[in-house]
């Protein structure tokens, strides 16, 4: 058998300030994207990424995102843009981890947090700006924030940010970057919609697709259908809870509202569980998420919007109480679990108008379920 080809970061002409920082975190193999995608970028190439949740994208579009940072100029000079506050923070953190022992300068930016602390990062000057498109939005209209000499810019989870309703941000955000600036999109589907964006503001970028090993990374997700009426999904729930023992977990629902009346009601049966979504105060999320990753809440409720950034290790399940309303929401759900060769289980509670869409996902990503009624 074949042993898969090990590429190590120091492989790649990276400096040894990000060497170091690498190290200092215990990376020393690059995942798949990281090793196709480095070398594309480091040439200057843009680059439309086609990867998962888990394997390693961040790494991938950062590394290259720093070193062409210079760090006398104070000015932005990269631009990350993802779709939820969840998600900018955790590219915010990832980043900040490479520029340790640099005078390099990342303000994170999205709604929810005060703005007059963004407003001091932007003012004494930063690097990196990571944000979402509405608040980015919001300091350009401020002049709190210019973009005419951002060189680097990236688009992450870019048919999440369409799917929000993002576009007219996304041309008006980038229509204010320098036409010379090199472009990555990272986007785990590829809608019309996005091929039009990036026809209009990408510049031949290379393609890297990753997603049809997908397949193989869920083949350590146990993935098991109940087939059930919409009024019996609680008890099930509970037996489903008790019966496989989940110490670590996400419940997944399509409203808000279902997510705080599922969340009362498992804490009334004393479970130790926390609602996530988009009305709940970020102070809030923040440490509700500090307590999920550390174990104190074992279960987490949460809307699909909500989650996006979330990233625990050792998920043991994902449970879709509510299924969702396309495909690529349910392999990114299920994604979160069965990491880096671990096991893990994802529970889809399966009613009776659930069924064709359930089958249809089966069929178009060669999953193997188990259904049980």
């Amino acid at each position: 058998m074949n042993q898969k080809q090990v590429i190590k970061f120091n492989s790649f002409g990276l400096n040894e300030s990000i060497l170091s920082a690498l190290e200092q975190v215990g990376f020393t193999d690059a995942t798949d994207i990281q090793a196709k995608s480095i070398p594309v970028l480091k040439r200057g190439s843009d680059l439309i990424a086609q990867a998962s949740t888990g394997t390693g994208k961040t790494m991938a579009f950062a590394i290259p995102a720093v070193e062409v940072i210079e760090a006398e100029n104070k000015n932005v000079q990269v631009l990350v843009l993802c779709p939820t506050r969840e998600l900018a923070i955790q590219v915010s953190n990832e980043i900040k981890k490479l520029c340790s022992g640099q005078k390099i300068f990342i303000a994170p930016i999205y709604g929810g947090q005060d703005i007059k602390i963004q407003l001091r990062s932007l003012k004494r000057g930063c690097h990196i700006v990571v944000g979402t498109p509405g608040r980015i939005q919001d300091h350009m209209r401020r002049g709190s924030l210019k973009l005419s000499q951002v060189k680097y810019s990236v688009l992450d989870e870019a048919d999440q940010m369409l799917d929000m309703g993002f576009a007219e941000d996304l041309k008006e955000i980038l229509g204010r970057t320098s036409k010379e600036r090199q472009t990555v999109m990272f986007s785990a589907t590829m809608s019309k919609q996005l091929e039009r964006l990036a026809q209009a503001y990408l510049k031949k970028p290379e393609h890297i697709n990753l997603i049809a090993k997908k397949s193989q990374q869920n083949a350590h997700i146990k993935q098991i259908c109940f087939k059930m009426k919409n009024s019996a999904k609680d008890l099930q729930l509970e037996k489903v809870l008790d019966e496989y023992k989940i110490f670590s977990g996400i419940i997944f629902c399509n409203t808000k509202r279902k997510v705080d009346e599922l969340t009362r009601l498992l804490l009334k049966k004393k479970y130790s569980v926390a609602a996530i979504h988009g009305d709940i105060k970020q102070r809030k999320r923040d440490q509700v998420m500090q307590k999920f990753k550390k174990g104190s809440i074992e279960l987490l409720v949460a809307t699909d919007v909500a989650s996006r950034g979330i990233d625990v290790n050792n998920l043991e399940a994902v449970i879709n109480y509510d299924l969702p309303k396309f495909d690529e929401d349910y392999i990114h759900r299920i994604g979160r679990t069965g990491r880096a060769g671990k096991s893990g289980f994802a529970f889809n509670f399966v009613t009776k108008g659930d069924n064709f869409l359930m089958q249809n996902i089966a069929r178009k990503h060669k999953l193997k379920l188990d259904f049980k009624n």
